[in-house]
């Protein structure tokens, strides 16, 4: 299932994904701040989302418009509006969304709204295939994974290292930069590297991969098909697949490697 989710103040689009993350967990998710991009995305680049969640008032295409386009474009597709104002709802119905929600909306208001609307099933999902024995290495769809930058190539590593606990930008600089002095600079570099790997991975449609908040960002493992984490649940495949190597290019990985060494031995 593809779901748009559209939400011009980042805070609020950031609430909004999650709570359809929680409700439809399998949906991949595609978030954007201008209705315009929405649109083109329908009109231009033939996107046909099942489901769309949008904020009414916005400053390039309001809401009720895009809902019309939309539709005409894509007619199987349904809308939910989500909105801090009721006095749109008329005209919201005349355009036959499928819900009219007012925020704070929350997973139990999507999921009550969902439960007249006519769905595809959800099937299982694409996962990023992550390979952390020996060298790391990011696959979709059996292609590799290209980033722009190294270093943003490393910070994908160190989340899946920290097997979807949340990290600060204390944290991964620690690691990734022990010796770094200059906390505030290391902090932009965070903010760029994070950026930057959020549009690789929404590149191929992945990036709800990372989960973020204001302060932390983590992966979501069920997204990411990975050696490392077939080891911990007890795959044999797994565990026969290793011998003794576990992202060889990054300092910050050796301790994972000698437990994984003590796990094997046992």
């Amino acid at each position: 299932m593809r779901v748009f989710v559209i939400d011009d103040e980042p805070a609020l689009l950031e609430t909004l994904h999650e709570a359809v993350a929680d409700v439809l967990p399998r949906a991949a998710i595609l978030d954007f701040r201008r209705g315009r991009e929405a649109l083109a995305a329908v009109t231009e680049l033939g996107e046909r989302p099942d489901l769309v969640f949008s904020d009414i008032r916005m400053p390039d295409l309001d809401g009720l418009r895009l809902a019309t386009e939309i539709k005409a474009a894509s007619p199987d597709t349904r809308i939910i509006f989500t909105t801090a104002y009721s006095e749109y709802a008329m005209e919201a119905w005349k355009r036959h969304v499928n819900g009219y929600l007012l925020k704070p909306v929350t997973a139990a208001d999507i999921r009550e709204a969902l439960a007249d609307v006519p769905l595809p099933a959800e099937e299982e999902p694409d996962k990023l295939r992550i390979v952390c024995f020996g060298h790391f290495e990011v696959y979709f769809r059996g292609k590799p994974v290209i980033f722009e930058r190294r270093q943003s190539k490393e910070l994908l590593a160190f989340l899946v290292d920290r097997e979807g606990a949340a990290c600060t930008a204390e944290e991964i600089i620690s690691h990734m930069w022990e010796n770094e002095t200059d906390l505030q600079a290391a902090k932009t570099r965070i903010r760029r590297l994070i950026s930057d790997l959020k549009a690789t991975l929404q590149g191929i449609g992945m990036d709800d991969v990372l989960i973020r908040t204001r302060r932390q960002i983590a992966i979501r493992r069920d997204r990411v098909d990975c050696d490392y984490y077939r080891m911990l649940e007890g795959d044999p495949a797994a565990i026969n697949a290793w011998h003794g190597e576990y992202m060889v290019d990054y300092s910050w990985a050796e301790m994972t490697t000698g437990r994984l060494y003590f796990r094997k031995l046992e």
